[in-house]
């Protein structure tokens, strides 16, 4: 054991080397000890604070822990001469000597940007007792990440972002404990996952350089900690542990995405795909893993076409176009009493349903320019416009009408998700037909439907029944997680052997693009089951 003081010149973060302050500090320290320490969740941010001010070289001061060495201490410069206060010392006992057992009630935590999902479960036969779900309430503060972080900029604004995400956690807690007759008293275990800002919140972490280049993390691999030490009032000696990230734009969301589909244990190739704002992906199995990220989801989620509005009652979710009468017959989301309300708007799969079944109606060209031989074929300010919903029968009293600048921006999202998609797949040297399963995670696996977007080739032309989706995969990597608390080091041991593949924009990449802007693509040997219509 190499507890005591160690002087660490670390080399500086830069573009090409990102690592987390506090993981860059563990990295050096487990060169030394042969083993990642553990630090106490209230340390890790003060620590994170002398590191970058001293330029990266401190002394760091381990001492045996319940569990292992433990970080009890860093300071600047070299301090090894030093002796060490035993109140120093006593901090090893700030980090919990093991995780949960088999007894009383455990929870587990999907924080999302945009909501929190969480379930609760019996630690001791693992039956799901209750589910839970709210709003994120920073969505008050900003859609957007970025604007949240600005809102963190100070101490007053992070610890404001921190009680947001924890009283909606307590909430969440306590409305699923009394649904079950339970108390959160008797919460023991809590594991969550989100994406790597949503976890700096989450810990009180400031996250004002996940934004700013080198775009530096304060820590992506925390260690389990105390629930109390953040202000989570659940059982004495509760402990929690959020699922490691990778990087700044991937976080433990998706690793427990890779948990969810098991593919760090598949002998077979498989790729998870995971859209949301951004489109998220991991090709791999056992023996190797490789993540990318890459924009195209916000043309998905109602926010750029006028017509697009979010999942909700009044949302029309799927088109069905007859091919021969051409006679459109809408699926619209019902209200919480079942009935049917006028329609509103399209959401994100009623989107990519309406394109695609335009192009098999032939009412649409593989450029997506509307063919003008139909009634429901107008004149917007935007050039022509297809109507969905005349006005009479919409909630909006007025037409709902689709035009080709938006139907543009959409075929430029789905071309960037394919290519997203052959790109990762290319650059390991294998082909869409070596996958034995395609993943689709989030809401968008949920509601899509592969022959939708197969014809307007958003997804590869792979048999149907390879297609899984996975709901969300967060909530059921942690859920899993949970239960099996002993496969902790196997996880964090995935996060270690995966590689992030960063998408340059060459030339080769946006020739790519620009082929698969097309309905289905400019190679149409690609997709072999989509019918070609040029116009």
């Amino acid at each position: 054991m190499d507890a005591g003081k160690h002087f660490l010149q670390l080399t500086p973060p830069s573009l090409k080397d990102n690592t987390a302050t506090m993981d860059r500090l563990g990295k050096a320290l487990r060169r030394i000890t042969g083993a990642w320490c553990q630090v106490p969740v209230g340390r890790l941010w003060p620590f994170a604070q002398v590191v970058r001010a001293a330029g990266h070289q401190v002394t760091a001061t381990l001492a045996p822990g319940p569990a292992g060495l433990v970080l009890v201490r860093v300071e600047p410069g070299d301090t090894t001469g030093q002796a060490i206060p035993a109140e120093v010392l006593a901090r090893a006992a700030e980090v919990p000597a093991r995780l949960w057992g088999q007894e009383g009630l455990g929870v587990a935590l999907d924080i999302g940007s945009t909501h929190l999902q969480a379930t609760l479960h019996d630690l001791s036969d693992g039956r799901e007792l209750a589910k839970g779900t709210r709003l994120n309430p920073q969505t008050a503060v900003g859609a957007d990440i970025l604007t949240r972080i600005l809102a963190a900029a100070t101490p007053e604004g992070l610890a404001r972002m921190q009680g947001m995400l924890l009283d909606a956690t307590s909430q969440i807690v306590n409305e699923m404990c009394a649904s079950a007759g339970r108390s959160p008293r008797e919460v023991r275990g809590l594991v969550g996952a989100g994406n790597t800002t949503m976890t700096h919140f989450f810990l009180g972490l400031d996250a004002q350089s996940i934004c700013r280049e080198p775009y530096i993390p304060v820590a992506n691999r925390p260690s389990p900690f105390f629930c109390a030490d953040i202000g989570l009032q659940l059982a004495p000696e509760a402990v929690a542990w959020l699922l490691p990230n990778v990087g700044s734009y991937f976080g433990g969301d998706l690793v427990a995405g890779i948990v969810a589909a098991d593919l760090h244990r598949r002998e077979e190739v498989a790729i998870l795909v995971d859209v949301g704002t951004n489109a998220e992906v991991v090709l791999g199995n056992r023996d190797w893993l490789v993540a990318c990220a890459g924009a195209a989801g916000p043309a998905l989620e109602g926010g750029v076409a006028k017509t697009g509005i979010l999942a909700q009652p009044g949302a029309v979710e799927g088109v069905r176009i007859d091919p021969v009468t051409r006679k459109l017959t809408l699926k619209i989301i019902p209200n919480p009493d079942g009935s049917t309300p006028l329609p509103k708007g399209l959401c994100g799969s009623g989107l990519l349903q309406l394109l695609a079944q335009l192009y098999l109606a032939r009412i649409m060209d593989m450029r997506g320019k509307l063919i003008p031989d139909h009634a429901r074929i107008t004149q917007t300010d935007e050039g022509p416009g297809f109507v969905v919903v005349w006005a009479e029968e919409s909630a909006t009293g007025q037409d709902i009408v689709i035009s080709e600048v938006e139907i543009d921006i959409l075929l430029r999202s789905k071309a960037a998700m394919y290519t997203i998609l052959r790109t990762v797949v290319l650059e390991v040297g294998l082909d869409f037909s070596d996958l034995s399963a395609f993943y689709v995670a989030g809401a968008f696996g949920n509601v899509i439907d592969p022959d939708t977007a197969i014809t307007l080739g958003m997804l590869p032309d792979l048999p149907r029944e390879r297609f899984v989706p996975l709901g969300n995969s967060s909530l059921k990597g942690c859920q899993r997680l949970l239960l099996e608390p002993h496969t902790r080091p196997e996880v964090e041991a995935v996060v270690e052997r995966l590689t992030y593949l960063e998408l340059n924009v060459n030339q080769a990449l946006m020739n790519r693009f620009s082929a698969a802007r097309f309905i289905p693509h400019t190679d149409h040997a690609r997709f072999p089951s989509v019918p070609i219509f040029h116009a």
